[in-house]
């Protein structure tokens, strides 16, 4: 399907690995100049050769901290105008709630629901004046079914999807989206870690605790960052203009529940 993203200027937070890089690569092959970031130079900057190699797209590289004003203000300014955000920051570790502590709490929150909400805010307008815009929020699938242990993980999420439902109502008529990406079990670094860290705590083997993550799923097996990718550049696109405030969970059928 050919997705009208031609010309359009995308920035991806947290982009240099997993599913950021996947919606990353996704916007280029749809014709997009794709502002990606990341905190590791060496990750970020392979990833900008990958991505040029694989599309021909144009691919601007930017290291920051994205939950840091410094660090907005360079992937902001990395582009003349941005037409598409995709919003995505590493989530905080998983822990018992008892030890999630102020300071910690703070942080998720900033990280999580803060600084997306400063992204909305500065790109926005830019946004409406053009007549297009597109905003994409990569939360968890913990914002329907919360996970113990990823408390403040799913309440900072919950709290961003709640805060931007009403403002994804006010900018619909100008042609700008505000939606919702909600991924469960996707092979990705953070994904792994979680394995290792079962199969650590229980004494088995890593791919024992693997095969059974894959049976718990409808589907069978663990979703792929491409197929997450594809997804997000379909919210992107020129045809996904009647979609908004919605969040759309891709878990493999592991949520039991209707709505």
């Amino acid at each position: 399907m050919e997705l009208g993203l031609t010309g359009r200027t995308a920035l991806v937070c947290a982009s240099s690995r997993g599913l950021g890089r996947a919606c990353a690569l996704e916007l280029a092959r749809a014709g997009c100049t794709v502002v990606i970031n990341g905190r590791d130079a060496e990750a970020l900057e392979a990833t900008a050769r990958d991505i040029r190699a694989e599309t021909g797209a144009r691919v601007v590289p930017v290291l920051a901290d994205i939950a840091t004003r410094e660090g907005q203000d360079a992937a902001i300014g990395a582009a003349p105008e941005i037409d598409i955000l995709v919003t995505n920051n590493g989530g905080p570790p998983f822990r018992d709630f008892r030890a999630v502590d102020r300071e910690a709490m703070l942080a998720g929150v900033v990280g999580n629901m803060i600084t997306p909400i400063e992204l909305v805010q500065r790109l926005i307008d830019g946004m409406v004046d053009r007549r297009f815009g597109r905003i994409v929020n990569i939360t968890s699938a913990s914002v329907k079914m919360p996970l113990a242990g990823l408390d403040l993980s799913s309440g900072a999420r919950a709290g961003l999807t709640g805060f931007l439902a009403g403002v994804a109502r006010s900018v619909a008529h100008a042609n700008v989206t505000i939606n919702f990406l909600l991924p469960g079990s996707f092979d990705t670094r953070r994904l792994q870690s979680g394995l290792e860290r079962q199969a650590q705590s229980r004494g088995v083997d890593v791919a024992a605790v693997r095969r059974e993550e894959e049976a718990s799923i409808p589907a069978r097996r663990i979703g792929t960052p491409a197929e997450f990718g594809a997804a997000c550049a379909f919210l992107c696109s020129a045809q996904a203009g009647y979609i908004t405030g919605q969040s759309l969970l891709i878990d493999g059928g592991a949520y039991p529940g209707v709505l």
